[in-house]
């Protein structure tokens, strides 16, 4: 099926239909190049189509939250219907060393179906991955915005904050929703959200109606930014909760 998710290639690769191996630390100068880039590229220019990837923690612990994403994801496409429309590109990382990612997809229903073929194996965490395939794609086509679900971190915090303050740059918020109450995790998931001008929120296990709503906002933002979410928030506790904590 197109958009399958593939293998990746390469050890620090989120493996997409594009594939290849994503780019590593920065210098200033190439930060500053891929900034211009993006900017000339803007998804945030009126009519502009909405590009929102999906980030999620697959590891085992994770099994029953995949599960709602799966039932929840639709809702997001839902949302923005009134708004524009909105292509979501899935990743997600589980096992040893797995990363994976699908390409833009626009259809929920293919969304789902991708979905559902996936199951949630024991492993590190990817985080520092799922950054990076971020930044190229931020650069290659716009992103507006990231979600990621996840409860655990496991890698060096101050790499995945270089990465996150590249992504700050380039104006792409990262919604970090934590399951849990990890301490480790959350300081890292707080100071990345940070970093990048998204928003922290912590969801409760098993909180299907929460996760809708937090979800619900990322996705009207990723449509059609700051203006939609702040009219979202008028109604609803999740977009409420996400413009408190945006720059």
């Amino acid at each position: 099926m197109p958009g399958e998710p593939v293998k990746p290639r390469g050890h620090d690769a989120v493996s997409s239909q594009t594939g290849g191996t994503l780019p590593q630390a920065s210098t200033a100068e190439d930060i500053a190049a891929f900034v211009a880039e993006a900017r000339a590229l803007s998804p945030h220019a009126p009519g502009a189509k909405g590009r929102l990837i999906f980030a999620l923690d697959a590891t085992m612990s994770r099994q029953p939250t995949w599960d709602m994403a799966c039932a929840l994801q639709a809702d997001m496409f839902r949302e923005v219907a009134a708004i524009g429309s909105l292509d979501i590109r899935l990743v997600y990382y589980r096992g040893l060393n797995e990363c994976r990612a699908t390409g833009w997809i626009s259809d929920s229903a293919k969304l789902a179906t991708l979905m559902s073929k996936i199951d949630c194996r024991g492993g590190d965490t990817q985080i520092g991955k799922v950054l990076s395939d971020v930044r190229r794609e931020a650069v290659a086509s716009g992103v507006r915005a990231v979600v990621f679900v996840g409860d655990a971190m496991e890698e060096k915090v101050d790499e995945l904050c270089a990465k996150a303050g590249e992504l700050g740059m380039l104006k792409v918020p990262v919604f970090v929703f934590q399951e849990g109450a990890d301490p480790v995790a959350e300081q890292a998931f707080r100071e990345i959200a940070r970093l990048t001008g998204g928003a922290w929120c912590r969801f409760d296990p098993g909180a299907a109606a929460q996760l809708r709503e937090l979800l619900r906002a990322a996705a009207a933002y990723a449509a059609g930014g700051r203006e939609a979410l702040l009219k979202l928030a008028k109604s609803a506790s999740g977009a409420a909760k996400l413009i408190g904590q945006m720059k």
